[in-house]
């Protein structure tokens, strides 16, 4: 087990992205397993500068959280993301997998495909499983990157509904009828302007 321990720190230090337990059998011997030796692993890293994180379904090496400020640097931030893709990507991680028409309704406004492609490739959301209702729209999810980037295992790490209204991301109303529950479903499952794309920036 030691051994497996060292191939998979190995595996994992190497890796740029995150790696699931399959993709470590998989590069391990044949026989060894990743999911055990990770247990180990995981734990002897605890209290470490760097340690062994889950995210999504997949492990990762990560700095410390509360050493992150030593890996800050200060960078001018010229462009932000507007608060119509701030809200969109807000009610798609907490209700998805959800399509347009149900980001619409929960907006009062029509989303842009300009503001969903940002966040397509940005790789903060992706395509879901097609709803089985009439038309089949497609839905939306988030990705592992977007847990990655924001340090959460799943996206029930994410704060409750009631923080995210008063942060003023959400209006305190009732979700509309037929749009799921947070979490619930399946998780594989145009705001028109007349700036166009531009609206999915502000200075």
């Amino acid at each position: 087990m030691a051994e497996q321990e060292r191939m998979v720190e190995a595996i994992l230090f190497a890796s740029a992205d995150p790696v699931s337990v399959k993709e470590l059998n998989d590069r391990m011997p044949h026989g060894c397993d990743a999911a055990e030796a990770l247990v180990y692993l995981r734990k002897r890293y605890e209290g470490r500068g760097v340690q062994v994180v889950k995210v999504g379904d997949a492990w990762a090496i990560r700095t410390a959280a509360d050493l992150g400020f030593l890996m800050q640097r200060e960078t001018v931030e010229t462009r932000k993301l507007s608060r119509a893709a701030i809200e969109t990507l807000a009610i798609i991680s907490y209700h998805q997998p959800v399509t347009r028409a149900e980001i619409e309704e929960i907006r009062g406004v029509s989303v842009s495909r300009g503001t969903v492609d940002q966040l397509l490739e940005m790789e903060w959301i992706r395509f879901g499983r097609r709803r089985m209702t009439p038309g089949r729209p497609v839905t939306f999810v988030v990705t592992q990157t977007f847990l990655d980037h924001f340090g959460l295992e799943s996206a029930r790490d994410l704060p409750g509904l009631a923080d995210l209204r008063a942060a003023g991301l959400l209006e305190s109303r009732p979700l509309p009828s037929g749009v799921p529950s947070p979490g619930e479903g399946d998780p594989d499952a145009d705001e028109e302007t007349e700036e166009g794309q531009s609206e999915l920036f502000e200075d």
